[in-house]
């Protein structure tokens, strides 16, 4: 609060020389003194002489005594005190602003530089704590999935940062739904306040909303009864409001690190199509097993067991891993998906869990770039002893998450799954052989010989095969 020292105030030159003046000409002597009795003009007078309180916003803060000549100096007293309080009042309000402003300034310089909820939370209860006084500081957002509040940064020993406080449960969750800031100076007799680990007799509370609505409160509180004011709030609210913005920022970031890692993740079994398909879509693609029309790629190196036994594990081991990379690329540029490896072979699908269009056709392709990618593989000994076989067939059969509760493979089951699985078996090195369903949707698309009727294990019509004929 201004104060007005009433000794500075009647040495001023102009003021003092009116008083110089009325006392010149009083017929009485006249005295000012302060509250406390000390005489800070004049002398002592006699005690018949009135006095005259000098008055500054309904409280005293001097007097004069002497004749009615003293009643006109302590008015003008009053008045000169008056005056000099608003001009007072009006500095100290013009440097309280700047003040604010440079804090929020700079409170906005360091927190744009922010980029995780951690690391901008535990800068606003810093930079709040110089703000305001206080013993406790905590910043705490809604856990969507449990539906309550959660402390994620705080300063003050009592703080329990497993706290977690539901909407319309203790003041900060009234402040939640509310999204209005609020001052409470005795929180002890609020009907709201829920009693916990930290110690507080007065708290300032003030949601964090953004556009999308409110993501949680901030608090600041003593543990000592303190007359929290509006300005404080004001400027706690002012903080709050940046901060919200700056959270909602640090959520979405690193909303976005967790989607980019689901997608590079992803990304090693799946197409970028398909990934880029299952991130977009709102329900219609489904993991769940179901009934579907597939296209079905089986492919094996031949022989590879006794290739193994020509080079030390560790190199075989690095071999394979290159000719995997080389054989994913391909399979994913025809979007399609890679089921699983098994060994040296290799099981992919095309339609699902996304729909492509011309599935038997990109399955085809997919399979004599495969051929092809392997010749011009960098490693002469690749190129020499990983000769595939490749099997395709295609039909319906059921495809989605298979497996116990602990562990589940998203995989296809079925006759053409079988079917697949057997042509591959029968393929020579370098050969592709697929069923009549490939051969059928794709006759005039590619060249094929027949190779005829096959017995598949577990059906008893036989498979009519059909041998793709491209150039290596």
């Amino acid at each position: 609060m201004v104060r007005i020292n009433l000794k500075k105030l009647i040495s001023k030159k102009d003021l003092r020389a009116v008083i110089e003046g009325a006392r010149r000409v009083s017929d009485a002597p006249i005295a000012i003194r302060n509250v406390e009795g000390t005489i800070l003009f004049g002398e002592d007078c006699p005690t018949s002489l009135n006095t005259y309180p000098i008055i500054l916003a309904d409280e005293v803060i001097g007097y004069v005594t002497g004749t009615q000549k003293a009643a006109f100096i302590a008015d003008m007293l009053s008045y000169a005190a008056s005056a000099d309080l608003d001009i007072r009042t009006l500095a100290v309000d013009t440097l309280d602003k700047y003040e604010e402003v440079n804090f929020l300034y700079d409170f906005s310089s360091k927190i744009a530089t922010c980029l995780g909820v951690s690391e901008v939370s535990q800068l606003v209860v810093t930079e709040a704590k110089k703000l305001i006084e206080a013993t406790n500081i905590s910043v705490m957002l809604i856990n969507e999935k449990v539906g309550k509040l959660e402390i994620v940064s705080a300063r003050g020993k009592e703080y329990n940062r497993k706290t977690k406080i539901g909407p319309n449960i203790g003041i900060a969750g009234h402040i939640l739904v509310s999204g209005k800031a609020e001052i409470v100076n005795d929180v002890l007799s609020d009907p709201r306040y829920v009693p916990g680990d930290n110690e507080m007799r007065s708290l300032i509370c003030a949601p964090l909303t953004t556009q999308n609505g409110t993501i949680g409160v901030i608090n600041i509180s003593h543990k000592e009864f303190v007359n929290y004011t509006a300005q404080d709030l004001k400027l706690f609210t002012a903080l709050a409001s940046q901060a919200a913005a700056a959270i909602e920022n640090a959520l979405l970031h690193e909303s976005k690190l967790k989607e980019e890692r689901i997608k590079n993740n992803l990304e090693r079994y799946l197409s970028p199509q398909v990934v880029q398909a299952v991130i977009e879509a709102k329900g219609e693609i489904s993991l769940n097993p179901t009934k579907r029309n597939l296209t079905i790629l089986f492919s094996d190196i031949r022989d590879f067991t006794t290739k193994c036994e020509e080079l030390p594990a560790e190199k075989i081991v690095m071999y394979l891993n290159e000719y995997f990379t080389e054989m994913v690329e391909v399979i994913f540029s025809h979007e399609g998906t890679v089921n699983k490896f098994v060994g040296d072979m290799i099981v992919a699908m095309f339609g699902a869990p996304s729909e492509v269009v011309d599935r038997e056709r990109k399955a085809i392709e997919t399979a004599i770039d495969m051929q092809r990618r392997i010749g011009r593989m960098s490693i002469p000994w690749i190129r020499d002893n990983f000769l595939t076989g490749i099997g395709i067939s295609s039909g319906e059969v059921v495809v989605g998450n298979i497996g116990s509760p602990r562990h589940m493979d998203y995989t296809a089951i079925g006759d053409e799954v079988n079917i697949a699985s057997r042509l591959q078996s029968m393929a020579k090195g370098g050969q592709i052989l697929v069923s009549d369903s490939v051969y059928s949707a794709t006759k005039d698309m590619f060249e094929f010989r027949k190779i005829g009727s096959v017995i598949v294990k577990g059906k008893k019509k036989a498979v009519e095969t059909f041998e793709v004929i491209y150039q290596k």
